[in-house]
């Protein structure tokens, strides 16, 4: 038996079809939106928290007396009577570098955020100058969520990559910024001075 659709059966059909499919694709559309978004988001205090430490990281390795050394090497005798013992500038030490990255994520409570206007997204700023002495704050977010975020985001960083830090603040000294949180570890998926190398 063969059963005909009249044109009101046929619309209704489609109609209802369209519905199901509606209800079905939106939910899917905005989940991967606000993923989307989110995942920006976090990619943004990612990248913001790498540039404050490295920011951070070079003006304490700048404090020190760059005449200051430290011994590095064999403290044993050798059987000549002599030690494999060489002096390196304290700075850029490896002695140094744990030291400071041991406290170095506090500094992030100094810090505030702030939209981009050309690009939109969040950048991380300083709101207290170094002597302690208030910055213009002007259109930046200063608030406990974000710099606690910022904060957290930091220590995180300074765990999983801190073989990288000492080894980037050892040996290198220009475009640390750039090399380190665009290239070495991808936090950030733009660079502020150098292009992004293919693999």
């Amino acid at each position: 038996m063969l059963h005909t659709f009249s044109g009101k059966d046929l619309r209704e059909s489609v109609a209802m079809i369209s519905r199901i499919f509606s209800c079905l694709f939106l939910p899917i559309v905005l989940v991967s939106l606000v993923g989307c978004v989110c995942a920006r988001r976090g990619q943004d205090v990612h990248c913001g928290a790498c540039r404050a430490l490295v920011d951070e990281l070079e003006w304490e390795i700048s404090q020190v007396d760059p005449k200051k050394t430290i011994q590095k090497g064999s403290f044993r005798i050798n059987p000549d009577g002599t030690q494999s013992v060489i002096e390196v500038p304290y700075a850029r030490s490896e002695a140094h570098l744990m030291e400071v990255l041991e406290q170095i994520c506090e500094k992030m409570t100094e810090y505030g955020e702030k939209i981009d206007p050309t690009t939109e997204r969040k950048m991380y700023v300083r709101v207290l100058s170094r002597d302690g002495k208030k910055m213009d704050a002007s259109g930046i977010n200063i608030d406990g969520e974000v710099t606690s975020n910022l904060k957290f985001t930091c220590e995180r960083i300074v765990e999983e990559y801190e073989d990288e830090l000492i080894e980037f603040f050892s040996h290198e000294r220009e475009n640390v910024k750039d090399k380190l949180c665009s290239k070495r570890t991808d936090l950030c998926d733009h660079a502020v001075h150098i292009a992004h190398d293919e693999l």
